[in-house]
C-alpha cells in the first residue's frame, strides 16, 4: 500500500474554479479561504504549483458546444465572421510569446501586496489587435484548446504570437506584458489561490505550445504534422502514414534520501545552483525501468549510497524545465538508505552531504522565500509598466549577504521543498493529517 505524505485534500477541495477570475473562491469553499499559517506549515498548499488546473478538458462530442471539436468548429466561424462574437459559448484567449504568457499586475485585495493575472483577451478583441500587426494572420490552426470552466459558458484557448512582434502591450486600462513562467512562479504568493490556479493554466498552455513547436514533423516518415482535436493531439499529414502523436511528458524521480539510524537527510548541490542552495537528488527514468528502480539507480550513481525502502510522496508537473522537454512530471519519494558512505559523481553533482533534522529546519528559510516572492512580484509590475530590470534568482535571495542562513532549500514552488518540509517536521498535524515520515511502516515499496 502506498500512502501520500503530502496533504492532498478531498476532491471537492482540490477543484479550483475561475469564477470569472473573481474572489468567489472564499464564499464557495470556506475551507480554502486565505489564511496566515504558522512557521512550520506556512508553505502547506492545497496543490503543488502547476497542478490544480481549474479548466476542464472534455472528450470530443459534436453535440456539446464546449467540447474541443465543437468549440473549434465554432471558433473557425467566428474568426471570419465579426458578427458572431456575442454567441455562446464565450471564447477567451491567452497569447504567449516564446513561451511567456501575457500577464498584468495589480494590487491584491486589501492592499496585501502585488498580484499578477493572466492577460486573457476575448476573441473579437484579439482580432482587432492583430489587425494592427504587420503581417499578422489569425488562423484557426493557431489556437490550442485549454478547456472550459465548470460554472460558466466559456472556453479558453492559447495562441502562440511569437512572430507577431507588434502585438500591443496595453489593452484598455490594463498594461500587459509577456513574462517568463519561472518569474511568475516565484512571484506567486502560495496563499493566493487565484494566482495558483492561473499558474497551473499558464503552465499547461506553455507545455502544449512548446510541444507543438517541437513536433512539427512526423518522427516516423518525416512529413509535416497537423493539429487535431483543437490541438490536443497531432497527426502526420502523409496519407500513407497518418501517425497519431500525443503531447510529450518526461517523468523524473526526485527523492529525499534518509538515514533512519542517525536521523539525517541527504542534500546535494549541482554546479548550476545559486550559491547556498541545496536540494534533493533527481534523475530521469530510463526505458523499461520502474519508478522504484530509478530512485535506487540514480541515488547509487550520483552518491554511491544504496537505497532499500522507497516511499511515494506526491507528484508535480514541471513545465519550466529544459526547452527540449515541454513538461516534466516530477515524481517524489522518500528513499531509505542501506549505506551511508558518500561517493559523489562529480560529473553529476558538485557535492552531497548528510544533514541533521535541525540543520534542515534552519535551511527552510521562510522569510527569504517571502522576500523573493515579493521581489519577483515587483519585477512583474515593473515589466508591465515598461521598466524591466534584469535580475536572477540569485539576486532574489541576496546570496552575497552575510546575514542570511548558510544554506537554503528550494522554495514552496518546488516539490523538493515539500519533501524536505514533511521530513523536517514529522509527526505534526497539518490540516488534520498526521505526518509520520520517519517510520512509514505501511507505506514502503520493496519493488
Amino acid at each position: 500500500m502506498v500512502k501520500l505524505f503530502f496533504n492532498l485534500p478531498s476532491t471537492s477541495q482540490t477543484i479550483f474554479s475561475l469564477f470569472s477570475f473573481s474572489n468567489k473562491l472564499s464564499s464557495q469553499f470556506p475551507s480554502l479561504s486565505t489564511k496566515h499559517l504558522s512557521h512550520y506549515n506556512s508553505t502547506i498548499m492545497y496543490s503543488h504549483v502547476f497542478a490544480g488546473n481549474p479548466l476542464r478538458s472534455k472528450t470530443p462530442n459534436p453535440v456539446d458546444p464546449i467540447s474541443p471539436t465543437s468549440a473549434f468548429e465554432s471558433l473557425k466561424h467566428r474568426i471570419f465572421d465579426n458578427n458572431n462574437n456575442s454567441l455562446s459559448p464565450n471564447f477567451k484567449v491567452l497569447p504567449l510569446r516564446n513561451g511567456r504568457p501575457l500577464a498584468s499586475s495589480s494590487m491584491a485585495e486589501g492592499n496585501l501586496g502585488l498580484s499578477w493575472n493572466l492577460g486573457w483577451i476575448r476573441l473579437g478583441d484579439l482580432k482587432g489587435i492583430l489587425v494592427n500587426c504587420d503581417g499578422a494572420e489569425l488562423r484557426s490552426e493557431s489556437f490550442l484548446y485549454l478547456g472550459s470552466s465548470v460554472e460558466e459558458d466559456e472556453v479558453y484557448w492559447a495562441i502562440d504570437v511569437s512572430d507577431e512582434g507588434g502585438l500591443v502591450a496595453e489593452f484598455g486600462n490594463m498594461k500587459l506584458c509577456f513574462v517568463e513562467l519561472r518569474t511568475l512562479m516565484v512571484a506567486t504568493d502560495w496563499e493566493d489561490l487565484k494566482a495558483m490556479a492561473n499558474l497551473a493554466i499558464a503552465g499547461h498552455a506553455r507545455a502544449l505550445l512548446e510541444w507543438h513547436n517541437l513536433s512539427r514533423f512526423c518522427g516516423h516518415c518525416g512529413e509535416k504534422t497537423v493539429p487535431k482535436e483543437a490541438g490536443r493531439r497531432k497527426q502526420c499529414s502523409n496519407e500513407s502514414c497518418k501517425k497519431r502523436i500525443y503531447p510529450r511528458l518526461d517523468p523524473v524521480v526526485i527523492m529525499l534520501v534518509i538515514d533512519r539510524e542517525s536521523d539525517r537527510a541527504l542534500l546535494s548541490r549541482q554546479s548550476r545552483f545559486v550559491p547556498r542552495m541545496w536540494s534533493c537528488l533527481a534523475g530521469f527514468i530510463e526505458p523499461g525501468e520502474s519508478l522504484e528502480e530509478a530512485v535506487r539507480r540514480e541515488t547509487l550513481e550520483e552518491t554511491g549510497i544504496e537505497v532499500g525502502d522507497v516511499v511515494y510522496h506526491s507528484s508535480q508537473p514541471w513545465p519550466v524545465g529544459p526547452p527540449s522537454m515541454p513538461c516534466q512530471l516530477m515524481v517524489g519519494f522518500f528513499a531509505y538508505a542501506n549505506s551511508v558512505e558518500i561517493n559523489v559523481d562529480k560529473e553529476e553533482l558538485e557535492d552531497a552531504k548528510w544533514y541533521s533534522r535541525e540543520d534542515v529546519r534552519k535551511a527552510l528559510t521562510f522569510a527569504e522565500y517571502k522576500k523573493a516572492q515579493k521581489s519577483s512580484a515587483e519585477k512583474v509590475e515593473q515589466m508591465c509598466r515598461g521598466v524591466e530590470k534584469t535580475h536572477s534568482l540569485a539576486t532574489e535571495f541576496n546570496v552575497e549577504s552575510g546575514e542570511l542562513a548558510p544554506m537554503f532549500v528550494p522554495g514552496p514552488y518546488a516539490i523538493a521543498h515539500h519533501l524536505i518540509t514533511s521530513w523536517a517536521f514529522p509527526d505534526k498535524k497539518i490540516n488534520g493529517v498526521e505526518f509520520h515520515s520517519k517510520q512509514p511502516s505501511t507505506s514502503v515499496s520493496n519493488l
